[in-house]
């Protein structure tokens, strides 16, 4: 196995360490600042959630420098951002910080995208990566980490950033859903 396919699986087994953190009350104590209240496992999940989410870039740097793009690798790296992703949205559900529809209009845009892309793989074809594809992913990232960490620490000055970036990912998500099945709507045969 080569080195991006390595750091994609770490990604992939860094998922239930996040989750460990992030929904199980470790006794680690909290961090209180004023009226503001976090605890350290979940800062401890942030940070080993932005570890794996810049690892998505990483890997796949390193195997278009290096010539290492496989099948597997191709396979895995979505994966692995999806899942990522998905395990966050869910848990934020249930601390209570992200409303169900929002997990779900994002889950349902990668599952569609996904099966947009697997009809295309039967069919000999590819669909890469598009540059909104792409902003999605980080306006995602942004959001979930601001409520991650509560809106630390815009909390202070009473800016609901974190309510603008799900906001934010909510719209880019959406949008670049239709720019995929726009772009590629000769794949789909009705």
């Amino acid at each position: 196995m080569n080195l991006p396919n390595k750091i994609t699986l770490a990604r992939i087994f860094l998922v239930p360490v996040v989750m460990l953190f992030l929904l199980v009350r470790f006794d680690f104590g909290v961090l209180v600042i004023g009226t503001f209240k976090i605890t350290y496992s979940e800062i401890i999940a942030t940070l080993i959630f932005i570890l794996a989410a810049s690892t998505d870039g990483l890997d796949g740097y390193i195997a278009r420098k290096r010539k290492l793009i496989t099948n597997l690798g191709k396979f895995l790296d979505p994966l692995a951002d999806k899942l990522l992703i998905s395990a966050v949205l869910i848990s934020l559900v249930e601390m209570q910080r992200l409303d169900a529809w929002v997990a779900i209009l994002i889950i349902s845009r990668e599952f569609a995208v996904t099966g947009l892309r697997m009809v295309a793989v039967a069919e000999g074809q590819v669909i890469a990566a598009s540059k909104w594809g792409k902003l999605k992913t980080v306006i995602q990232i942004i959001a979930v980490c601001s409520l991650m960490i509560n809106n630390f620490p815009f909390y202070f000055i009473g800016l609901p950033f974190s309510t603008f970036a799900v906001w934010a990912a909510v719209i880019i998500t959406l949008f670049s859903g239709y720019d995929y099945f726009a772009k590629n709507k000769h794949v789909i045969n009705f």
